[in-house]
């Protein structure tokens, strides 16, 4: 089993597998990380040339990760254990993470990471303490925080469930319904847009006629 949503087991399992000696194993960890590494960082340069003001700059990654996750449930039948497989499905899906990962740091402002706990279990811990030991003036926007992280984490364990349930019955083509989310989420923030733009012109054209 090779866990897709994180690095820093993949960085134990590469040092454990270094002091092994298990050479092959280090290649193709070290290939994942430099892969995820990958993902996020043509994720963050495409958006920061496009401009992160660019309400479309988000798509083209968008639109990558939803053609890695539609390749991969259509070649997964093919995969056999094999080392060369096992780093082809991996590889491409760690750098549909990195790029996921970066997109939504850049949307969120470093807030929120969609592809790991770990933060985030961390930043929750730090927020109850200061709700509790600081009752100051930003109480109120400290339990906005709790109530955020409280939530990804309720989302992000009951995705994983479902998803385990999910591809027990429908193997690979599961990968077709995670694709199939982001496709709804790319043009509900398409129209989104296009709603807030038409609104801006119906009240600029309101306040000229005022």
């Amino acid at each position: 089993m090779v866990l897709t949503t994180n690095v820093t087991g993949h960085a134990a399992l590469l040092a454990v597998k270094l002091t092994e000696g298990d050479l092959r194993s280090v290649r193709m960890i070290g290939l994942w990380l430099i892969l995820f590494l990958a993902g996020a960082f043509l994720s963050s340069l495409y958006i920061s040339k496009a401009g992160h003001d660019n309400p479309y700059a988000y798509s083209i990654p968008v639109i990558v990760e939803i053609i890695i996750l539609v390749l991969v449930g259509y070649f997964g039948y093919s995969f056999d254990n094999t080392i060369v497989k096992t780093e082809y499905f991996a590889g491409s899906l760690l750098f549909a993470m990195g790029m996921q990962n970066a997109l939504v740091s850049i949307v969120s402002g470093s807030v929120v990471r969609t592809t790991h706990l770990t933060g985030m279990f961390t930043d929750l811990g730090i927020d109850l303490a200061a709700a509790l030991l600081k009752p100051t003036s930003n109480y109120s926007f400290i339990w906005r925080k709790i109530e955020l992280r409280i939530i990804i984490i309720t989302f992000f364990l009951a995705g994983g469930i479902i998803g385990g349930f999910v591809f027990v019955k429908l193997r690979y083509h599961s990968f077709y319904l995670a694709a199939g989310f982001l496709v709804i989420a790319m043009f509900y923030d398409f129209f989104r847009v296009k709603v807030k733009r038409i609104q801006s012109k119906v009240r600029k054209m309101t306040i000229v006629r005022d």
